[in-house]
């Protein structure tokens, strides 16, 4: 028998103090009760994700390039996703993983070069430091078992001198010739590294945009997670410059040689 008076019923509003002048007791919940619902809820996973970025040293700077897709699940759900950011004259930051967490991201750099702006001290923020920051707030999340589910790339070009570094969700950070995150680190890189490494004084602006390019075609094929449209982004000492998206052109005849595509079984 339910022993609470609060749950057998309760009179109308227009026949009872109609205009809630006396306090009415909550129905007290008998039902179960769940242990974690009022704790602290971190992030377990990415939701809405971007795969890989891509980014290589070239002769006159950097170039990176990242397609336009945002993932739910395996639903290719969000095809319009710019995911390489311009922070401030000299620095692009590059991002893969959560979309909602690169936005957050985004956020807190619009709020620094507000910031650094705002002082007027003659300083400004180039790629080293915006590539500090971003390890700090990586590993400061990390520690917090609260991570930014992000891989990084942060390119950029100052005082002459080209910067191209990596910084993942815990807070891990490396630099190189060519750079690449998600799917494109085991596909992709190989081909950068081969085309790249050792010809970065060397490789014009057009060799460097075929590269990339070739990359994201291969990447196309094989990363399920890619798409055909894509942004390549710019740091030189003209400043920073993200095209607008472009279109892969792709050709699938050779599927009709692998075995097991299509009616072919043997």
């Amino acid at each position: 028998m339910d022993h609470f008076p609060t749950n057998w019923g309760r009179p109308r509003n227009d026949a009872f103090d109609a205009y809630g002048t006396h306090p009415i007791h909550q129905r007290p919940y008998n039902g179960p009760k769940d242990a974690f619902a009022d704790g602290v809820q971190h992030t377990q996973q990415p939701i809405v994700t971007g795969t890989s970025v891509l980014a290589i040293k070239y002769k006159d700077g950097i170039m990176m390039a990242a397609d336009n897709l945002a993932s739910y699940g395996s639903l290719a759900r969000f095809k319009d996703v710019q995911r390489l950011c311009p922070v401030g004259q000299y620095t692009v930051i590059g991002a893969g993983g959560d979309m909602s967490d690169f936005q957050y991201i985004q956020h807190i750099m619009e709020e620094l070069t507000i910031d650094e702006n705002s002082a007027q001290d003659g300083h400004e923020l180039g790629p080293v430091e915006i590539h500090e920051y971003m390890s700090q707030v990586m590993y400061a999340r990390r520690s917090k078992m609260d991570p930014l589910w992000n891989s990084l790339i942060i390119g950029g070009f100052k005082d002459g001198k080209r910067f191209l570094s990596y910084v993942d969700l815990l807070g891990t950070t490396y630099s190189a010739s060519t750079l690449a995150t998600g799917y494109g680190s085991y596909i992709a890189q190989p081909l950068l590294r081969k085309a790249v490494e050792g010809y970065e004084d060397i490789l014009t602006e057009e060799d460097a945009r075929k590269v990339l390019e070739n990359s994201m075609r291969v990447l196309f094929y094989r990363d399920a997670r890619s798409l055909n449209k894509y942004q390549i982004a710019t740091i030189t000492s003209a400043g920073v410059n993200i095209s607008d998206s472009l279109h892969l052109e792709t050709s699938w005849s050779f599927a009709e040689g692998i075995r097991g595509y299509g009616a072919q079984t043997q």
